[in-house]
């Protein structure tokens, strides 16, 4: 307790004052309807689906996860932050069909595509892997950052932000959860650059941070037999992850749905592009910074994990650590209550009105009240299990995501483009992908004890074996799809581009102009920048 100051106390207590403020200006806003509660009304404009959708994507596990991977192994994780562009895939090609065909969920918007049970499949499989990832690391990093940076105690830390959390998201619905994370990443933001620049300051600028830490630590593209990061891996592998994170996950998509208009909409997911070329730079470098520190004698680092929270410990003066830590916790909560509220949704909308359609619309919002309330539950028993947990979190994500994202991109993002897929084809891919994911999972725990092609299958990079699984899953989509008649016209009628009416292209094209073609233009423009630089071509 002996790191914060009177003065930090202060300052985080004047962040909790403005959330409050924020939530209780929300509870005061009508909450009847499950489009009042599930997606604020669906009358959102811009700049909070931007920053709502930063906010969600950046957790406390983003936070201390890749600043412990860039003290460990360097920038060549920070491809996977570089995602902006996926961002602006969401705004220009998936909106105009989510808001056209106005549905609460992604497995919604399947069972229109393709079937009732492609949408109970991918109900239950985000369910169970919200409670299982999302929740978990988030509330163990939060754990951590309470641990090094506030004196608090594992469990004393986690209760405090999941009850916290949980209790304005079960009030409140995604009006409360948008609103809050407006504020949070404002505070997020500026506890993260502050951290960045004094960490340059003290080892001397960028020249001396390139000297100190080397090539290798400043290098995205890692040689292709590198065990954890090999170049071709890093490539291809985290498109597809980030098309499944980006573009069809409930947690980040369900704040573009409730936009007033696809205008907004899209503009959203452009502000949210901009925010998005920051991480790399505020949490990627600020590891590169610490495992400099320590290389001269400036820091100790313990663990990788650590990194974060020890330079905001060792190097920040009085009133900024406090203001560093509400951005943690700015992070950490707006995860939570993401999370909280996406899976409320689905199982309010996919599961709870399957089962009962007549139910009235405010029972679907009491539903939904207790739904967000078991998830808190959940969150708190997954806490002495987490405390577990070992190795670089981030990491730990990554793989996990990497077995369960391939098969919903490819089923969504094909699904699109081709009418002739179907119902088959789609459950074919989404449970043959989601088999071969949790296989790999389970042999890489054991993989010991494995020997032959079965030991080849749970230690091939986590990376290649993403690339495999989609190249399979995209396999049985098509291959399974050309064996059954194709869909009938009017099941998929404007949720393919081929079967989209000459009005709704139209109302999209309206929706849009020049200077929405720019400003994505230009995100497209520094992501090249930062690749280029950040290559044997620049300092790596």
């Amino acid at each position: 307790m002996n790191t914060f100051h009177p003065l930090d106390w202060l300052v985080v207590g004047a962040y909790f004052a403005v959330l409050l403020g924020v939530a209780l200006w929300v509870l005061r806003q009508k909450q009847e309807t499950s489009t009042d509660y599930f997606l604020a009304g669906r009358h959102v404009g811009w700049f909070v689906i931007g920053a709502s959708i930063f906010a969600s994507n950046i957790g406390s596990e983003h936070i201390v996860g890749l600043a412990g991977t860039g003290a460990k192994t360097g920038v060549a994780m920070g491809l996977y932050e570089l995602h902006s562009w996926l961002a602006l895939l969401l705004g220009w090609v998936f909106i105009p069909f989510y808001l056209r065909s106005r549905v609460f969920t992604m497995p919604e918007f399947l069972e229109k595509r393709y079937s009732p049970s492609a949408r109970w499949f991918l109900s239950l499989v985000m369910l169970v892997g919200y409670v299982l990832t999302k929740v978990s690391v988030t509330v163990y990093a939060g754990a951590v950052v309470f641990q090094v940076l506030m004196g608090f105690d594992f469990w004393t830390g986690a209760l405090i932000v999941v009850i916290l959390t949980g209790i304005y998201t079960v009030a409140g619905g995604l009006r409360a959860v948008v609103y809050t994370e407006a504020v949070q990443m404002i505070v997020l933001i500026a506890g993260s650059v502050a951290v960045t620049a004094i960490g340059l300051v003290k080892i001397g600028g960028w020249n001396e941070l390139v000297a100190t830490a080397g090539s290798d630590h400043l290098n995205l593209f890692l040689p292709t037999d590198h065990p954890e990061f090999p170049w071709p891996g890093m490539v291809i592998a985290p498109p597809i992850v980030g098309l499944w994170y980006w573009c069809t996950d409930q947690y980040i998509v369900q704040r573009a749905l409730a936009a007033r208009n696809e205008t907004q909409a899209r503009r959203g997911t452009i502000w949210a592009a901009y925010l998005k070329l920051l991480p790399f730079f505020i949490f990627v470098i600020p590891g590169v910074i610490a495992f400099a520190l320590a290389r001269t004698g400036q820091l100790e680092l313990e663990a990788a994990d650590q990194a974060f929270p020890v330079m905001v410990k060792t190097l920040l003066p009085i009133g900024l650590r406090g203001l560093v830590a509400g951005g943690l916790l700015a992070a950490l909560m707006s995860s939570l209550a993401a999370v909280f509220n996406s899976c409320s949704t689905l199982f309010t909308m996919d599961i709870y009105k399957k089962l009962r359609p007549e139910v009235s619309e405010r029972a679907l919002v009491t539903v939904g009240r207790i739904a967000t309330a078991a998830v808190v539950v959940f969150g708190i028993l997954w806490i002495p299990l987490m405390e577990n947990i070992s190795g670089e979190l981030y990491h730990y994500l990554q793989s996990v995501q990497a077995y369960i994202a391939p098969p919903i991109a490819v089923v969504f993002f094909l699904g699109l483009f081709w009418k002739r897929l179907n119902a088959a084809g789609a459950m074919s891919a989404l449970v043959g992908g989601f088999v071969l994911g949790m296989a790999r999972l389970v042999a890489e725990l054991s993989k010991e004890a494995l020997g032959g092609l079965l030991y080849w299958f749970a230690d091939v990079n986590f990376l290649y074996f993403a690339i495999l699984l989609t190249a399979v899953c995209v396999a049985l989509l098509i291959g399974v799809s050309l064996m059954y008649p194709a869909p009938g016209l009017e099941q998929i009628r404007g949720l393919t581009y081929a079967t989209t009416m000459a009005e709704d292209r139209a109302r999209s094209r309206a929706s849009w102009n020049a200077r929405d073609v720019i400003l994505s233009l230009i995100v497209l423009a520094v992501l090249a920048a930062i690749v280029v630089y950040f290559s044997p071509l620049g300092v790596g």
